[in-house]
């Protein structure tokens, strides 16, 4: 089955060129002027990546992505013209999985849509189900859920890369640079540092103190690793 994207953009002709280029390459795809209507789609059918512009006519594209992460863990590659690192720490703080600099070459964020499709997919690291602090935190690869004291977390594809490569290998230590190239991907072209934003937002949601994490430690200086206690 094609995947499905959706290109959520007010300029005509940004969305003509991304559209013809996502064709090009086999990808089904859906557009949408403003947020409002991307939403609607989102809720009627199945969309498997959203290409969300944050400066829309209605909603802005941060308000869009909060109230899809409500919603859907569906990957959601940002464009904006915003370049300083708040804009881009705020953007992968509310749930975007990457972004992309306006003006952008199309063959960049065709790059990008590749990597944040294929390592949403890439589910097989544990088995099909293992928990955590005497079933306080379980994770379902066969199923893609993660529930925290009975209750399903609601995580972006790189909180659940991310959660699955570290639980994997409980007490290993991995460094910044290592979990940037598993879980964002050689290509990624940034600071390493953004791997903190996504471990803040992991934290958030299956530590049961995110101030006093159990699960993911900081080993400061050098990157994380995950304590799990007893593995069932």
């Amino acid at each position: 089955m094609k995947k499905r994207i959706l290109v959520v953009d007010d300029e005509e002709k940004i969305r003509e060129v991304l559209l013809s280029y996502l064709h090009s390459e086999g990808y089904d795809c859906k557009d949408a002027a403003n947020g409002k209507d991307a939403l609607e789609i989102i809720e009627k059918g199945r969309v498997d990546m959203i290409i969300l512009d944050l400066m829309l006519p209605d909603l802005t594209g941060e308000e869009v992505c909060r109230r899809i992460r409500q919603i859907s863990s569906v990957p959601i590659l940002m464009l904006t013209a915003k370049i300083s690192d708040d804009d881009r720490i705020n953007g992968l703080s509310i749930g975007a999985d990457d972004y992309v600099i306006k003006p952008f070459n199309p063959k960049e964020v065709m790059a990008r849509v590749r990597v944040i499709l294929r390592r949403s997919q890439d589910d097989a690291l544990l088995s099909d189900r293992v928990a955590f602090g005497d079933g306080e935190l379980v994770i379902d690869t066969h199923l893609h859920e993660v529930h925290k004291s009975g209750e399903q977390v609601n995580l972006t594809p790189n909180e659940f890369k991310l959660l699955v490569t570290m639980a994997k290998r409980p007490e290993r230590l991995y460094t910044r640079e290592q979990l940037v190239d598993i879980v964002l991907g050689f290509e990624f072209i940034g600071d390493v540092r953004t791997i903190d934003q996504h471990i803040k937002n992991l934290r958030q949601k299956i530590e049961p103190d995110p101030k006093h994490p159990k699960y993911i430690l900081t080993v400061y200086g050098v990157g994380y690793r995950f304590m799990g206690g007893h593995q069932q």
